[in-house]
């Protein structure tokens, strides 16, 4: 996890995250700080291994908390580097923390794609992935975060299957990330199945998810407007299994949603209101997995 020096609204990413809303409000990057770290100590009370590495104020890089979109970690030895589409979040590649993972987390293979920054294409790790690590599976939405060659670049490389699909949010316009509108744990998958308008895409995803044993949580475009398709599943020290999302998306879900995760994970939903409200990001776009 990155925490935040100089937290804003990005101009930048707000050409397509259209969850993003700029706040007038001079204490935007002390409350940012503010639930970053109580996140942290949420994560830490549940008995979960976390690294913190604190962001510099210069360059300036906004959306440097989200981390996940510019590495991947892969429990055999790969660190994935990815192209950016904005360009003052490329600048959130920090060789310290590629040097700390690859000497200490032991990540000896360096899987460079930042190259297709250069023709405009772009993939922003597990935010435009939603990755089956078991299945060796990725499910991901078109957007103009998410290119089609990157991927099978990815793919081919990384040896996992592509699911592809469109996805649309309330005002019709595409989701610019899948981590948005479906997350994938063990035993669960989350998904906006009224985001895929497409039955052939709907269907093609469902079967997918059914035939490695998923149990569907099907949530509304409106729930994901309150980010309940951004979870991400971890386990802590001790192999509890944990489902990371906000407040606000549990806030959202039905009883019957929240019974059905619960019965496989343990809750953990820190307060974020104000990261997801500027950044368009929330609780799964924080956590960068580490495996080692």
């Amino acid at each position: 996890m990155i925490r935040p020096a100089r937290f804003a609204f990005n101009m930048e990413t707000a050409q397509n995250n259209f969850f993003q809303q700029r706040v007038e409000n001079d204490s935007v990057a002390e409350k940012a700080v503010e639930e970053f770290d109580a996140f942290v100590q949420l994560l830490r009370r549940n008995d979960v291994d976390v690294t913190v590495v604190q962001n510099k104020p210069a360059p300036p890089t906004p959306d440097a908390l989200f981390p996940n979109n510019w590495f991947t970690s892969h429990v055999t030895g790969e660190l994935v580097l990815y192209p950016m589409f904005a360009v003052n979040r490329r600048i959130e590649r920090n060789p310290e923390i590629i040097d700390l993972l690859r000497r200490k987390m032991n990540h000896r293979k360096l899987v460079d794609l930042t190259h297709w920054e250069k023709v405009g294409e772009f993939l922003e790790g597990t935010g435009s992935m939603v990755l089956d690590r078991r299945k060796r599976i990725v499910y991901s939405c078109r957007s103009p975060r998410t290119s089609e060659k990157v991927l099978a670049d990815f793919c081919s490389r990384m040896s996992y299957d592509a699911i592809v699909f469109d996805a649309l949010d309330k005002e019709g316009n595409p989701i610019y990330h899948t981590n948005v509108m479906m997350s994938v744990g063990l035993q669960v998958a989350i998904i906006c199945l009224e985001s895929i308008r497409e039955e052939t895409d709907r269907q093609k995803v469902i079967s997918a998810l059914t035939t490695a044993g998923k149990i569907i949580v099907d949530i509304s475009l409106e729930q994901v407007t309150h980010f309940a398709g951004n979870m991400l599943e971890v386990k802590s020290r001790n192999g509890t299994p944990l489902m990371v999302m906000s407040a606000s998306a549990r806030n959202s879900l039905t009883p019957a949603q929240e019974t059905t995760i619960s019965t496989f994970n343990r809750i953990v939903a820190p307060d974020l209101q104000t990261i997801e409200t500027v950044g368009g990001g929330s609780a799964r776009c924080m956590l960068a997995e580490i495996f080692y």
